[in-house]
Parts: C-alpha cells; structure tokens; sequence
C-alpha cells in the first residue's frame, strides 16, 4: 500500500526564503494572556488543502473533522517549573530560567543579571547554584548543589517543582499564578523535562482526549521542548538561521504507526518535528532534534497538523508555510485576524487537513 502524503506541491519562490516573508502585524488585545475556560471553547480553524475550504468551528468540534482511518500523534512532555528566583551572596537578586540538560550533572540556563564563572546563586530550600560556563549565545551553563551534594538533574525536580515558577512565554506579560500550573499543561502531559508547552495540547479537555484516543489509532512521542522555541529568525535568510536542538524520544508504539501505512495527525508543531526527524533518521528512536521545517523541507511523515497561531518571523510559521505555503499561510492569518482569533500559548486552534 503506498504511503499516503497530503503535501502542497507549490513553486518555491526566493521569497520564501526571506525572514520578511514571515511577518506580520498582530494587534495586541489578539495576544491570549489566560487560556480558554473551558479549554474545549477555544476556536478552531480548518483549512482543506484538497479544496481550498476555510471553516470556521470550535475546539469541542475538532474530532468531526479529524480524517478518517488516521492516526494521532501527542506529545507527551510536562512542563517543569524552570523560572526560579535567586540571589547572590552579596544580596543581589537574579532570574534564572532552565533550558535543557547537558549531562546528567550540568545544565545549560538563562540568567537575567551578571554573573561570571564561579559565581554562585542562591535559592530557597537550600539550592545553590554555580556558573560553570558563559556562552556566546547569551546562554551559561551551570550546576546545582543542595548540603554540598551535586544534584543530577532528576534530583532538581522535586526540588523546583516546591520552589520554581511555570515559565510563561515573555509575550504573556504578567505573573504565573497557581492556575497556570495546571492550565499551561496538557491532561497528558507525564515526561518531565519541557520549558514550553506543546500549545496545540493545551486545547483537549480529559474526556475529550479520552474520547479520541479510543475511537483512533494514537500514540506517544516526546519532545522536551526548550526556550529556543520563542527565539525569531534574526537573519535575512530563513536557511541561516541556526536551529535549536531538542531532546526527543519516540516510543515503540508510535514508531510501529510511523513505520506504518496510516495517515498521520500531528497535535503540534513539537510532535511534528519530532516525527519528520524520525522519518529522516530511522531506527533513531532518542537523541538530538533540529530540524527545521519551512517550504523547502517539506513534511516528508506527516499528512495533517493541528497547531496554534504563532509569533512572526518564527520558525514555527515556517513550519506551517512547509505545510501549506508562505501566501497561504499568510491568508491563513490575516484571517484568523478578521475573525479575532486569539494567538499564541493559550490563543486558539488550526487544523490543517
């Protein structure tokens, strides 16, 4: 049985290739500051590709237009608590905002503040943690101790999860409160380990989820999704841009379905990139993911995508114009823009079929 692909066979113009391409003018109170309540009520909008239709629904619709004989992807990574708040010695406060693990003792962060190798912050419960290294990218690396035993990373955990804060996107321009803890959480989440949320999972209520997963053929991949999913494309051109890589597991039962015949449904832009590097590297079912999809590294695995709206000039928009083209992908938002769909983490939805 050949593999059935839904790709877009557009002209790849040198436009396409122009970080400019990819912007676009976003009125602010578009910006979703709290999620949808219920979760199901956010909006949806579909795009046929086979017949150029727009419909416009809701969440709580979403399984009426879920092809048939297909397959679902999730992505099952949780959200730790990675902002925390320090100080130095001397009394001076610090941000610090966790990345992703190195090693099993050494973690690559963000810091907002000075710090220089050596340099010591100091947390609640007792965690300390040391400089290690100052990277060109802004990024340092460090590691944390606790009564002066080296904490691994599993051993941070439970010890952020009492003392750290959700790490809300910067474009959500307040505080986390106690609802966001669960709120910026898929109801599946389980894998520890993301700084972000896999957005398009944020939508499924628990029924819901349950609901679908019994009436379709699903399975699990993880993609601990890192800080490097906010950062724009700074150059001219899309192709130099370096991509942030991520830590990425697939699981047996999702390799079996992507070793299979089944059209498959991505929930998210992670899922996504985690399946189309899977496709390009078989048999590799864990390590480093970086690829970057945009219209001239088209999906090769996946059929149909469900996702968010996102920020301009991001890779996350090349990743939908991979899908449906950059003019497309445009028209795309300048309608959900009419319609005042809310964008972002906790903005709505967009099935792309």
């Amino acid at each position: 049985m050949k593999r059935l692909l839904l790709v877009l066979r557009t002209r790849v113009s040198k436009d396409d290739f122009l970080t400019s391409s990819y912007d676009f003018s976003l009125p602010q109170e578009l910006i979703a500051s709290y999620p949808a309540n219920p979760r199901d009520s956010a909006k949806l909008l579909i795009y046929n590709r086979q017949n150029n239709e727009i419909i416009h629904s809701h969440f709580y619709d979403f399984e009426k237009y879920i092809p048939k004989d297909c397959a679902l992807i999730f992505n099952d990574t949780k959200v730790i608590k990675a902002r925390l708040f320090g100080k130095k010695p001397s009394g001076g406060k610090l941000e610090l905002l966790l990345n992703r693990p190195l090693d099993a003792n050494n973690i690559n962060v963000y810091i907002r503040g000075k710090v220089k190798v050596g340099s010591e912050i100091c947390f609640d419960d007792g965690l300390i943690a040391c400089v290690q290294e100052l990277r060109d990218d802004g990024s340092r690396v460090v590691n944390f101790t606790k009564e002066d035993k080296l904490l691994r990373f599993e051993d941070l955990l439970p010890i952020i999860d009492k003392i750290g804060h959700i790490p809300l996107p910067p474009y959500i321009q307040r505080e986390d409160n106690t609802d966001d803890a669960k709120e910026y959480q898929s109801v599946f989440a389980k894998q520890e380990g993301a700084v972000a949320a896999p957005t398009a999972s944020l939508h499924f209520t628990t029924e819901q989820h349950k609901r679908v997963c019994k009436n379709y053929k699903h399975a699990y991949v993880t993609l601990h999704v890192g800080s490097g999913t906010f950062k724009p494309v700074e150059v001219e051109t899309i192709t130099d841009h370096p991509m942030h890589s991520e830590y990425y597991e697939i699981s047996d039962d999702a390799k079996d379905l992507l070793d299979s015949d089944l059209p498959i449904l991505s929930i998210g832009t992670t899922s996504t990139r985690t399946i189309e590097f899977y496709a390009r590297n078989k048999q590799i079912q864990r390590g480093e993911a970086n690829l970057f999809l945009h219209p001239n590294n088209k999906p090769l695995r996946v059929n149909h995508l469900l996702t968010n709206f996102h920020l301009p000039k991001s890779t996350l928009l090349m990743l939908v114009a991979s899908f449906v083209g950059v003019q497309k992908a445009q028209e795309l938002y300048s309608e959900a823009i009419d319609k005042e769909y809310r964008f972002y983490s906790y903005g709505d939805a967009m099935l792309i079929l």
